[in-house]
């Protein structure tokens, strides 16, 4: 709960009460750390699904290093992959998705959509500070119609507003903690005139929990809204995010048991650095109608400059040069670009008020790929290759239009019906060359044409919870990584095809005095999963990347919290957040050397059977504690199901783990805060994923215990 005191001043009424003493007036307001919302925002119609808001203001977690297991920590059912804890990037995921980048999600800022090459690669590398995040909206795969195909969903971060009733206002957060981390973030906004305005600044350096993996970051970003009449505003934004970070390596399960803190590599280096430019404009083309459209672009690069070898391997000085083997430089460049035009409109059925929303998206993307680039021997951060020395020089150009519509039916006063369509018609074109493949056999065109349906049902059953449900299909265009083999050994299907599936939900969700929740059910079918089976050919055997087979997860989603009085001015909030989680394949076969094995029944890889997050706190006039107990069920890290780890530590059983955190506030002044974080209070040794690719195949360690001290003003 936030306190808010507010003096009415006398030059703000008529002359007739300037000589009146006004008297102080406290206002008591509660600021949700989790809403739900509206039924439309920003042409946006989210009726009947499954949403959730979080507010950052005043909320219990460490935003210096962005830990999603706190940020979300109200979010049930989200998975965190945890391998980078200096807070450069946040790896989340849902109902059993792949959390790499949380490239599952169609990833925003301001409605701005962040993901980098959508159809190359739809991981999101661009990294806001979340000191400049005012709240995250998260809506579920059944609302994609709307805003994209993704399966897990939207993830929307909304940078805060300024004070409009100031011409200038000014923030600071700096933060101090363990493991050499400094954390400043500075910002100015206000109104002038018909002109909002909001600038920062962000800074982050640290040393990291292990040897070897500092980090640098910085973050810019401008904001303006210009109110051109009273029902056209207009907006732009240029945002930038970048940071280096120093990769100290996977480890093998002997390593991390002897010493989770160790680097296997000291001279692997990580930088994407992203531009995110936007314009924007919002008219009421009527008393019930609004148009929105914005145009934006993600450019940039993702750079990495790697020894890249499994953790048993060690970097060391080779022997005949009697130096270090060169290192492998690998660029993307990002030039993406999307338009969306969305019209909403709510009109009358008789009685009631319907709501139509309608609109198109256009993408037109270009993601120029160059790896395999023979770096040098050195241990700094040098992209320098020799002449002439890329492996790969890639191109793929892709485009694709959306036409989306759904309308919501106000049936009764108490019962809507929402269903909807959209069409995605688009191709992915491959040019360039790579050293180890035919160039006869390199054009590789994929074309798609989705018809995706929806509905989504709303029904009030009393004065303050309803019943929802939806239904909404989903696809995943094939990756750039998916097109082109890694190896000579490696071939490519032709006939790769998209992966489709749907989302399908019921929830119940309500307020009664101190007590909110809500409960549902999912399931989702992932169709078309990518994979690598072996075949022969002439007596050779050969990898082919192809379709591997179908899943379904289906489980519950349970969050509650209440919250009551105990003394006066003291207040406790407890709640649970938790999912339960079966996921597994279906009609499905992998490689396992020179043989394809049939893995159906087995489970799929990183979804836990449990997910919970439990926590209390209590608030006091100035002061505020708090703790969070998370909880995550073990994992498999490959289709086989594996338990027993091998030599590389790439495949394996995740062992579950537990972790404590608490939180202290004070407000020393209305506009003055510190507050106090205690991160892994027990120091658990844990790891939440065994990856196969980036950042190199084994164990990556999670932080452990850490402090982070942070002091906030407002002026």
């Amino acid at each position: 709960m936030v306190l808010a005191s507010a003096t009415l001043g006398a030059q703000s009424q008529p002359d007739s009460l300037r000589d009146q003493h006004l008297k102080t007036v406290d206002i008591n307001a509660r600021i949700e750390q989790i809403e739900r919302l509206p039924e439309t925002q920003g042409g946006f119609l989210w009726s009947g699904k499954k949403n959730e808001v979080i507010n950052l203001q005043n909320l219990d977690a460490n935003i210096a290093e962005k830990t999603p297991r706190q940020i979300f920590a109200k979010v049930p059912g989200v998975f965190v992959y945890d391998m980078d804890g200096s807070g450069n990037q946040t790896n989340i995921s849902t109902r059993g998705l792949d959390p790499h980048r949380g490239w599952e999600f169609n990833i925003r800022t301001d409605g701005i959509m962040t993901n980098s090459d959508i159809y190359g690669y739809p991981a999101s590398h661009f990294s806001l500070p979340m000191e400049a995040i005012g709240r995250i909206e998260l809506v579920r795969g059944t609302g994609a119609l709307q805003y994209g195909a993704q399966f897990g969903g939207m993830l929307n971060y909304v940078i805060k507003q300024p004070d409009s009733t100031r011409k200038v206002n000014w923030e600071t957060i700096n933060s101090i903690g363990s493991y050499g981390l400094l954390s400043t973030y500075n910002a100015l906004g206000g109104k002038i005139g018909r002109l909002q305005y909001y600038a920062f600044y962000s800074k982050r350096v640290s040393d990291g929990y292990r040897e070897n993996s500092e980090s640098d970051y910085d973050g810019q970003g401008l904001v303006l809204k210009y109110a051109a009449s009273k029902n056209l505003t207009l907006g732009a934004e240029l945002l930038r995010s970048n940071y280096i970070y120093h990769i100290p390596g996977p480890l093998t399960d002997a390593m991390f048991n002897a010493d989770p803190r160790q680097s296997s590599r000291s001279r692997n280096y990580f930088n994407p650095e992203i531009y995110v430019p936007s314009v924007s404009l919002e008219w009421e083309t009527g008393p019930r109608s609004l148009l929105v459209w914005r145009a934006s672009a993600v450019l940039g690069e993702r750079r990495s400059v790697m020894w890249d070898r499994p953790a048993n391997i060690a970097d060391t000085i080779n022997r005949a040069t009697f130096d270090y083997n060169a290192r492998q430089v690998d660029i993307d460049a990002f030039n993406s670009y999307t338009t969306e035009l969305r019209y909403l409109l709510h009109y009358h059925i008789g009685s009631n008020t319907s709501t139509l929303a309608a609109g198109m998206q256009y993408i037109n993307n270009d993601l120029h790929r160059r790896q395999l680039g023979k770096g040098t021997t050195g241990s700094d951060y040098d992209l320098t290759i020799e002449p002439d020395a890329w492996g790969r020089d890639l191109h793929l150009k892709s485009n694709n239009i959306a036409l989306f519509v759904e309308n919501k039916f106000q049936i009764t006063r108490r019962f809507s019906l929402s269903p909807g369509l959209r069409f995605e018609s688009g191709n992915s074109r491959f040019i360039g060359s790579t050293t180890y493949y035919d160039p006869s056999e390199l054009e590789n065109k994929i074309e798609h044409q989705f018809p995706l349906l929806g509905i989504n049902a709303d029904f009030v059953a009393g004065k303050n919870h309803s019943l929802y449900a939806g239904f909404s299909q989903a696809y995943r265009p094939v990756i750039l990584k998916d097109i082109i083999p890694g190896s000579i050994l490696e071939r490519t299907d032709k006939n790769l095809k998209d992966a489709y599936g749907y989302n399908a939900e019921l929830g119940w969700r309500g307020a009664t005095g101190g007590f909110k929740w809500d409960v549902s059910a999912f399931m989702l079918q992932y169709n078309n999963r990518l994979g690598s089976v072996s075949l022969e050919e002439n007596g050779t055997f050969y990898i082919l990347r192809t379709n591997i087979g179908n899943s379904l997860t289906y489980g519950l989603e349970t969050f509650g919290e209440y919250g009551f009085e105990i003394a006066d001015k003291l207040r406790c909030n407890i709640f649970t957040s938790t999912a339960f989680f079966h996921g597994r394949y279906q009609d499905a076969a992998v490689r396992s050397g020179n043989t394809t094995k049939d893995v159906s029944g087995n489970k799929l890889e990183s979804v836990p059977d449990v997910i919970t997050r439990n926590g209390i706190s209590f608030k006091m006039r100035k002061w505020s504690l708090s703790g969070l107990y998370s909880f995550t069920a073990e994992t498999f890290a490959d289709p086989f199901n594996t338990v027993e780890p091998t030599a590389t530590g790439a495949v394996g059983l995740v062992p579950s783990y537990g972790l404590l955190d608490l939180h202290m506030s004070y407000l020393i002044y209305n506009n003055m805060k510190l507050r106090l974080s205690a991160n892994n209070v027990t120091d658990k040794q844990y790891f939440t994923k065994r990856p196969t690719f980036y950042p190199g195949p084994g164990i990556w360690p999670s932080d452990g215990r850490s402090v982070v001290l942070t002091l906030s003003v407002k002026l």
